[in-house]
C-alpha cells in the first residue's frame, strides 16, 4: 500500500513537472523563436504606441470615417467574450438582428442609394461566436467603402484597393472564408488620408 502511494505521488510530481512546467515552457520558447508576433498576441502598434490586437475586434461606432466592426455581445471586451446563445427561433434574436439591420441600412444607404436590406451581408448584423471577431466580410467592407470614400473625400476605387490589400484568404487556402481585418484597414486609411484628429481604435 505504501509503495503504491509513493509511486502515485512520484507519478503526479513527474507529470506535473513535465506537462505543467517543462512542456508549456518549451512551447512558449518555440513560439517566441518561430512566431514572436503571434506569441505576443499579434499586437498592433502605431508610432510606437499599442493600439490593439489584430485578433480582437474594436468599437468604431459613432465615427463614419472608419470601417465598422460586426456587432458584439460583450461590447468588444476581450476579457469577457461571449455570445447571446439565442437560437434561430428566438424572438429576442430576431429583434436584435432587425435592429442591427435597420441601423446598418440607416448608416450606409445615404452613401449608396441602391443599397437594400437584401444586400446586407449576414456578418454585418449578427455577432460572432466570440463577440470580438476582428474581421468582416469583403462584401460588408465594400458596402461601407461608399461611406468611407464620401466622408474622406477619396475615390471609391482607392478604398476598394485598400480592402483588397487587407483581405485575408482562407486558412491553408481551404478553411473558412476570406475576411477583412478592420483594425489594420482603419490604420491603413489613416496612413492613406490622415484625418485632422485621429479617432477610433487607430488613434
Amino acid at each position: 500500500m505504501r509503495r503504491d502511494a509513493i509511486t502515485a505521488i512520484l507519478a503526479v510530481v513527474a507529470f506535473t513537472l513535465i506537462f505543467g512546467l517543462a512542456y508549456p515552457l518549451a512551447m512558449t520558447g518555440v513560439a517566441q523563436l518561430l512566431f514572436p508576433d503571434k506569441a505576443d498576441g499579434s499586437r498592433v502598434t502605431l508610432d510606437g504606441r499599442l493600439v490593439g490586437s489584430s485578433l480582437i475586434g474594436q468599437d468604431f461606432r459613432g465615427d463614419p470615417a472608419y470601417f465598422q466592426s460586426r456587432p458584439s455581445q460583450s461590447e468588444y471586451a476581450a476579457d469577457t467574450t461571449f455570445f447571446s446563445n439565442s437560437g434561430p427561433n428566438s424572438v429576442e434574436e430576431r429583434e436584435a438582428v432587425r435592429e442591427s439591420l435597420a441601423a446598418y441600412v440607416k448608416l450606409e444607404k445615404p452613401y449608396d442609394r441602391s443599397l437594400t436590406r437584401a444586400d446586407v451581408p449576414v456578418d454585418a448584423v449578427t455577432m460572432s461566436g466570440s463577440g470580438v471577431d476582428p474581421h468582416i466580410s469583403a462584401a460588408n467592407a465594400r458596402i461601407q467603402a461608399h461611406r468611407i470614400a464620401a466622408v474622406r473625400r477619396l475615390p471609391l476605387d482607392q478604398i476598394e484597393g485598400l480592402i483588397d490589400d487587407h483581405t485575408d484568404g482562407r486558412f491553408l487556402g481551404l478553411f473558412g472564408e476570406p475576411g477583412v481585418n478592420v483594425l489594420r484597414l482603419n490604420i491603413a486609411l489613416d496612413e492613406e488620408a490622415p484625418l485632422p484628429t485621429k479617432r477610433g481604435g487607430s488613434r
